[in-house]
C-alpha cells in the first residue's frame, strides 16, 4: 500500500484540529512536517478491518480520532469504533455503507482503500504495538501545539505573567493527562502482591506512616499511602498544630522526607513553630525575645536535629490546584517525599470554576487524584462552618465541612479536631473542668478501610503541641523499631 506524510484531508471545512493554521506555520518555520507515522496508522486501521477484536484493543490505547494525523485515517477509524460500540456487525462491507451514509466514502477514499487498508498487514496481532506509535505522535503533535500556543499566548497576550505561566503549565498537564487509566489486574496477580507486602512488614505493627500518637496509629495502621486524609476544624481550634506535630515526626523521628505546602503562614513561622513545639518553647515569648538560658540551651539543641530533617516547606500564596501537582510532582522525584500536607483547602483556588462549591470540589477532587498518583499520604487541613458553635456540646460533624459535600465523598480519612476548651474562655469553667483544660478530641468520622471513633490527647497551647493523652506516652516520640 502506498502512504505519503502529506497531510489528506477529509474536508477542509470540517478540520477537527483548531490551532490546525499554528501548527502549520510552526511546521514552515521548522521546515519540517508535524511529527506523525502514517503507516502506522494504516496498519491500525487495516488490523482492525481484519480482526474487528483488535477494535477493543485500540481504543484502548488511541483516545480518539484526533490522534490520527490523517483526516481519512480519523474519520475511518471514528466509524469503526462507531459500529463497535454500537454492537452492529463489522466488516468492510457495513463499514463501507456506514462511510456511505455520512457522506464520507469518497473523501476517505472509497471501497478500494478500505480493501487496500485490510490487505496492508500480514496479521492483526501487532495493532497494539502500531497503535501506540499513532498515539505517541499525537502526544508530540499537541506539544507542538502547546508551544505554538504558548509562543502565541507570550507575544500577543497582555496578561499578567502569572496568567501566562498557568495557561502554559496547564497546556502541557493537560497533554500528560490525555491517556487511559491503568489496566485492570487479575485478582490473582492483586493478592500476590498484598502477600508479599504483608511477608515484609511481619513483626510490624504499621503498614502506613506512623504519626506519633499511638491510638491514632492503632486505628488506621498509620498513614496509608494513596490515601487523602482530611483534618478539619474551626479556626485557631488547631489543626496546624497537629499536622505539623505529625509532620515533624515524620521527617524528624522517622527520617521519611516529607512536603509541607501552607497557604496560611509563612515559612519563616512554620520553622519558628516548629522550634518551639520540638523544644517545648513558649512561642510567645519566643517572639518577645524574653527566653531564659534553660530555653535557649534547648532551642539550640533542637536546631541541630531539625535542620537536617527533610522536611520541606513552600508557602505560595494562593496556591492553584494545577501549581501544587506541579511543584509536588517535583518534589516526590527530586526528594522522594513520603508525605504531603496542605494547608488548607479552602485557601486554594480553581480558576474557571462556576462557583466555590463547584471550586472546592474540583480542589477535593484534585488533590484526591493527586494522592493516588503520588503513591503518598496527603494530609489536608479543611475549615468547618459555624455549626458547631451552635450545638450543645459543640462536637463537630460530618456536615460541617465548609462549602462542599464533596470533601466527604473523596477523602479516605476524615478527622476532626475539637477542644472544648476553645469555646470557654471563662476562668470559671476552667475551675470547674480541670479534667477538660488542655484535652482535646481527635473525632474519626470517617475511615474508609478501619474503624472510625475518638481519640484523646493532650494540647499544650503554650509550645502548639499535641501529646498523647496517656502519660506513659508523653515521653518524646520514638519511632517504632522492626
Amino acid at each position: 500500500m502506498t502512504t505519503t506524510s502529506t497531510r489528506q484531508d477529509v474536508d477542509p471545512g470540517t478540520r477537527k484540529h483548531p490551532v490546525e493554521a499554528r501548527r502549520q506555520q510552526i511546521s514552515d518555520l521548522l521546515g519540517k512536517q508535524p511529527p506523525h507515522a502514517i503507516e502506522a496508522e494504516a496498519a491500525v486501521l487495516g488490523s482492525m478491518l481484519l480482526d474487528p477484536r483488535m477494535i477493543g484493543e485500540v481504543v484502548q490505547i488511541i483516545t480518539g480520532p484526533e490522534d490520527f494525523y490523517s483526516d481519512r485515517h480519523a474519520a475511518i477509524y471514528q466509524a469503526c469504533v462507531g459500529l463497535y460500540d454500537a454492537g452492529d456487525d463489522f466488516d468492510i462491507v457495513h463499514l463501507n455503507q456506514s462511510l456511505r451514509d455520512a457522506g464520507l466514502l469518497e473523501q476517505v477514499g472509497g471501497v478500494d482503500y478500505l480493501i487496500e487498508l485490510s490487505q496492508s498487514v500480514p496479521s492483526p496481532t501487532s495493532a497494539p504495538y502500531y497503535a501506540s506509535l499513532v498515539r505517541d505522535k499525537a502526544l508530540v503533535r499537541r506539544l507542538v501545539d502547546a508551544g505554538g500556543q504558548i509562543l502565541h499566548d507570550a507575544f500577543n497576550k497582555s496578561g499578567s505573567v502569572d496568567e501566562l505561566l498557568d495557561a502554559a503549565e496547564q497546556a502541557i498537564f493537560q497533554i500528560a493527562d490525555k491517556k487511559i487509566g491503568a489496566e485492570a489486574s487479575d485478582l490473582g496477580g492483586l493478592l500476590q502482591e498484598l502477600y508479599s507486602r504483608l511477608e515484609a512488614m511481619e513483626g510490624q505493627g504499621l503498614t502506613g506512616l506512623e504519626t506519633g500518637y499511638f491510638e491514632l496509629d492503632d486505628i488506621t495502621s498509620g498513614l496509608q499511602n494513596g490515601e487523602m486524609i482530611i483534618i478539619a476544624a474551626r479556626p485557631s481550634m488547631g489543626k496546624t498544630a497537629l499536622a505539623l506535630n505529625m509532620a515533624e515526626h515524620v521527617g524528624v523521628v522517622t527520617g521519611q522526607p516529607v512536603a509541607v505546602f501552607s497557604l496560611e503562614m509563612s515559612r519563616h513561622q512554620l520553622a519558628q513553630r516548629l522550634l518551639c513545639s520540638r523544644g517545648k518553647v513558649d512561642s510567645h515569648k519566643l517572639r518577645r525575645n524574653m527566653l531564659g538560658p534553660d530555653e535557649y540551651a534547648r532551642l539550640a539543641a533542637e536546631v541541630g536535629k531539625l535542620k537536617d530533617a527533610p522536611i520541606h516547606i513552600d508557602d505560595s500564596p494562593g496556591l492553584t490546584l494545577l501549581q501544587l501537582r506541579a511543584k509536588a510532582r517535583r518534589l516526590v522525584a527530586r526528594h522522594d517525599i513520603k508525605l504531603v500536607v496542605v494547608d488548607y483547602l479552602q485557601l486554594m483556588s480553581f480558576p474557571g470554576a462556576e462557583s466555590r462549591q463547584v471550586e472546592v470540589s474540583q480542589l477535593s477532587k484534585g488533590i484526591k487524584a493527586l494522592a493516588r498518583e503520588l503513591g503518598v499520604p496527603v494530609i489536608c487541613l479543611s475549615q468547618l462552618n459555624r455549626g458547631p458553635e451552635a450545638r450543645e456540646g459543640h462536637k463537630p460533624r460530618m456536615s460541617d465541612l465548609r462549602e462542599s459535600g464533596s470533601i466527604e465523598q473523596d477523602a479516605d480519612v476524615v478527622m476532626m479536631l475539637h477542644r472544648e476548651e476553645y469555646y470557654h474562655n471563662e476562668p470559671e469553667w476552667a475551675d470547674e473542668n480541670p479534667d477538660m483544660v488542655g484535652l482535646a478530641e481527635l473525632i474519626i468520622v470517617k475511615q474508609r478501610n478501619g474503624p472510625t471513633g475518638t481519640i484523646k490527647m493532650q494540647f499544650d497551647g503554650t509550645t502548639t503541641r499535641f501529646n498523647n493523652h496517656t502519660p506513659a506516652h508523653n515521653a518524646p516520640m520514638q519511632a517504632v523499631q522492626t
